[in-house]
């Protein structure tokens, strides 16, 4: 019985160690790799986030995407000046890493099959979007402003994908992924 205990406790304690390497991962890559662009009046962001954010979910399942997205999202907002984003970004990149998690490990995949990584990265994209677009209007008091960021948040997301799936198609074949 000690044994089992014992196990179980280290299990617990690797998962929640897994677990804030993920949210470092995603703060990082957001926090110091990113781009302002010049496109609304609040500038929009472009950063290397969200490529960890797929990666986490894709390689990890939905519950360690969802928490590395939310937590590491909102981090970054409320420690680089876009506090007021914090909320919106815990709730929208939480359902974001969520559903790519979700999808890329349906049906007992985990992560493995490149197609089925990909469509659950494209199906997170309007969740994005859609999130972002109504904390502009809610934040702006504007519903027409928001659309000027819709075409930087879908560069972030193509850039994001375009750097996860190959490296979560690496990472599956290499031996501690298996």
């Amino acid at each position: 019985m000690q044994r089992t205990q014992g196990y179980a406790s280290n299990t617990k304690t690797f998962d929640l160690i897994i677990t804030a390497m993920l949210i470092a991962l995603v703060f990082v890559a957001t926090f110091f790799i990113n781009i302002r662009l010049p496109i609304t009046a609040n500038g929009g962001l472009v950063h290397l986030g969200t490529g960890m954010l797929f990666i986490a979910s894709i390689m990890f399942g939905p519950k360690k995407g969802a928490v590395s997205g939310a937590v590491g999202m909102a981090l970054f907002d409320y420690l680089s000046g876009w506090t007021l984003w914090a909320p919106f970004s815990f709730v929208t990149r939480g359902l974001q890493g969520y559903i790519v998690g979700k999808i890329a490990w349906s049906n007992g995949r985990k992560g493995t099959s490149f197609a089925f990584n990909l469509i659950a990265t494209i199906v997170s994209v309007p969740v994005m979007l859609v999130g972002y677009y109504i904390c502009e209007g809610i934040l702006f008091h504007n519903w027409i402003s928001p659309v000027a960021s819709i075409t930087g948040n879908i560069v972030q997301n193509v850039v994001g994908m375009v750097i996860a799936i190959p490296v979560c198609t690496a990472l599956k074949r290499s031996s501690i992924f298996r």
